[in-house]
């Protein structure tokens, strides 16, 4: 993608997009965490970076995040889009999003440097609801999955750059989530290199809460 610094797996051999512990947790999940590779064209990631570049730019990369679940990162909360970014944020929502669910108002983005990470951690029920879905641009990364009760049980999502991430249900709740940091990012045996990432993120609403209401920091996603 011309401009974007985008980074993929090259000429490796197309893998899975989601591994885990056993068929059993691979069964139990398969609704509630999925990818799907491709969601987005070349030209509309190339959109969605280029509109969000100036914006992310005017920000210094931090070290320290509120809830110290990210390290390395720049992030922002955006309610206006250009008409074709749009377009891409209301395919989402047909994506990953039952038609009872409201969403949040304002998107997250979150943009991770090459040496960024994001720790396990369960997003908090005050700040988003039953669903989390992203897009993820310019770089691959390994998402893994972790039963909060049972570690044993895990699932790892491979993120490539133009896919779309559903987490939903007992993915949500139960599990917690991360982006490998660059020298754990593996995929099984494959190496899956780590440069700059950036996700854009949508939250449907916690459950009781008016659209208003959401007056704290954005989870890690």
């Amino acid at each position: 993608m011309a401009g974007s610094g985008r980074l993929a797996l090259g000429t490796l051999p197309v893998p899975g997009w989601v591994r885990g512990s056993g068929p059993a947790v691979l069964s139990r999940l398969r609704d509630a965490a999925v990818v799907r590779p491709g969601f987005l064209s070349a030209a509309e990631e190339e959109t969605l970076s280029r509109e969000l570049e100036p914006e992310l730019r005017r920000r210094r990369y931090e070290y320290d995040h509120w809830d110290a679940a990210i390290h390395g990162f720049r992030e922002t909360e955006k309610s206006r889009w250009s008409e074709a970014s749009r377009a891409i944020l209301q395919r989402v929502q047909a994506a990953a999003f039952s038609s009872g669910q409201t969403l949040l108002s304002l998107v997250h983005v979150l943009d991770l440097e090459p040496r960024g990470y994001i720790k396990p951690h369960v997003d908090s029920i005050k700040f988003c609801g039953a669903t989390i879905a992203g897009l993820s641009l310019l770089s691959p990364s390994v998402m893994r999955l972790v039963h909060t009760q049972e570690p044993g049980e895990w699932l790892e999502l491979l993120l490539e750059p133009g896919s779309l991430y559903i987490l939903r249900g007992s993915a949500r709740y139960d599990f917690s989530h991360e982006i490998l940091r660059d020298e754990e990012s593996f995929f099984g045996e494959r190496r899956v290199p780590r440069g700059r990432r950036i996700s854009v993120i949508c939250r449907s609403l916690p459950e009781g809460m008016g659209p208003g209401e959401l007056g704290q920091p954005p989870p890690a996603c």
